[in-house]
């Protein structure tokens, strides 16, 4: 018997360490660390790797990408670290876009090398039984084999023993240079390449493929564009009778984790009266005013994809003159924005666009005197939209001047921000509005994929004026009841 247990000791420390594919037969087990169809059958299908993503899609991935390769190059692909909020308590973990895309494998601690002669070479963390009690499995060199399909896996510990000769094997290296980390780094065959010149940014490539969403992508962008107008429209709801900043931050994440959202795409801007007018804002500690509007952008994640949205309404109810007047000169900026979106044309085109029809709108009330570009972008610095997909601002390696593909998903987004100190007509002091819609390019035009949250300004009114009576409380209640 012990004869046995040695003999079989010995084939597991060997395929640990080699974990070539050949010698893989076995089936996965249930826990590798991150959902499977076997362990999670609610949220993945037979032959999904991640929840809507089929494990021949991303073969087909990989495949793409080694097209792209030069010939004798070397890719490394990293895992996004484990981020320290204290000491012993970690930030909530987001894989890099990358290596997510690239591999499907959703936990920190690996690198991943494609090659052409290598395909995929996996280095993966290895469990401790220290670590397995208080943080759960994790996928190693069994997973990356079984699950993830790589063609050879390694340990670690590996790493700096075998990823050398690959590099020395190469002519040039690419990288996800915004997730790098020392293990490969600091290896003196990538310093050697490096001052050589011939260690680039694998983003190039990789942002070019993510740009055009396959079917199953698209799927997951409307699931995810669906949960956040759902939870948005809540929010408005919320509003009237709960007018703070941090309640209706609070309300929205709520309500988009309650559909299915691992989490927020990014800290929602909640933005009370002249907080509105701060792009970026993310206090949310304010009460707002009687009066004021209230601008929210939003965004979950929903399996790796993100959505992105933004309105603005006042949560009294009514808008002020003012605010009405401003109001509809984004709103018909962002229509004939959206009717834009078609294949062939760039978002650099769309965005002047919205500039000369935002600044003629600005002059004509009284608020742009001079219509050159530095008075105009103190009430606007932004662009009219951006990629969206895996990342909130998704594929920036790709220039807003190309032409746009069916497939592709952007943001239209015309908005003014006038602060409180704003040297203008008073009546318009402090006001921010922002009217964000998420556009799928298709072969004929476009899709709104957040048609379903209200824009105009009856829609808005008549929403908080006559739909409040249910009630918060009713709400959730019916909601339980139904459930």
């Amino acid at each position: 018997m012990q004869g046995v247990v040695k003999k079989m000791t010995k084939i597991i420390s060997r395929r640990q360490i080699l974990g070539f594919r050949s010698y893989c037969a076995d089936r996965v087990g249930v826990d590798i660390g991150q959902p499977t169809s076997a362990s999670h059958p609610q949220l993945l299908k037979d032959g999904e790797l991640t929840p809507g993503i089929s494990t021949e899609e991303y073969i087909l991935r990989r495949k793409k990408l080694l097209e792209l390769l030069p010939e004798k190059s070397l890719a490394i692909i990293a895992a996004a670290p484990v981020k320290m909020m204290t000491d012993v308590v970690p930030y909530t973990f987001r894989q890099d876009a990358d290596y997510l895309y690239l591999t499907g494998c959703q936990q920190p601690g690996g690198v991943a090398v494609l090659g052409h002669d290598c395909g995929l070479c996996m280095f993966m963390p290895e469990a401790k039984p220290y670590d397995v009690i208080w943080q759960g499995q994790i996928a190693g060199v069994d997973a990356a084999l079984d699950a993830f399909k790589a063609d050879k896996a390694y340990p670690m510990r590996k790493l700096h023993e075998i990823l050398p000769d690959m590099i020395r094997g190469s002519s040039k290296l690419f990288h996800n240079a915004q997730t790098a980390t020392p293990a490969y780094v600091e290896l003196e065959a990538f310093k050697k390449l490096a001052y050589c010149n011939s260690v680039k940014d694998l983003s190039v490539y990789t942002h070019q493929l993510r740009w055009i969403k396959s079917p199953a992508e698209l799927k997951l962008m409307k699931e995810s564009a669906s949960i956040a107008c759902q939870a948005l429209l809540l929010t408005m709801l919320h509003s009237k009778t709960n007018p703070f900043e941090g309640m209706l931050a609070a309300k929205v994440e709520y309500e988009c984790k309650v559909r299915g959202a691992q989490q927020m795409g990014f800290n929602p801007v909640v933005g009370g009266g002249p907080n509105g007018s701060i792009i970026h804002y993310s206090r949310n500690d304010q009460k707002i005013k009687h009066g004021d509007l209230v601008l929210m952008d939003v965004g979950c994640e929903l399996h790796g994809y993100v959505s992105d949205l933004t309105r603005t309404w006042p949560p009294c109810g009514s808008f002020s003159s003012a605010q009405k007047e401003l109001y509809a000169l984004i709103l018909e900026t962002n229509k004939h924005c959206v009717e834009l979106c078609k294949p062939g044309v760039s978002i650099r085109q769309i965005h002047n666009y919205s500039v000369e029809m935002l600044k003629k709108g600005l002059k004509e009330v009284g608020i742009l005197r001079d219509v050159g570009s530095n008075s105009y972008n103190k009430l606007n610095p932004t662009s009219i939209g951006h990629y969206l997909g895996m990342d909130i601002h998704d594929c920036s390696m790709v220039s807003f001047d190309c032409p746009l593909k069916p497939g592709v998903v952007i943001t239209i987004e015309p908005g003014v921000y006038i602060p409180s100190s704003f040297n203008g007509p008073e009546r318009y002091r402090g006001i921010g509005i922002r009217i964000e819609d998420e556009v799928l390019i298709t072969e004929t035009g476009y899709e709104v994929l957040t048609a379903s949250i209200p824009k105009e300004v009856k829609q808005i009114e008549s929403l908080l004026n006559h739909c409040l009576g249910i009630g918060v409380d009713s709400q959730n209640n019916m909601r339980a009841t139904s459930s």
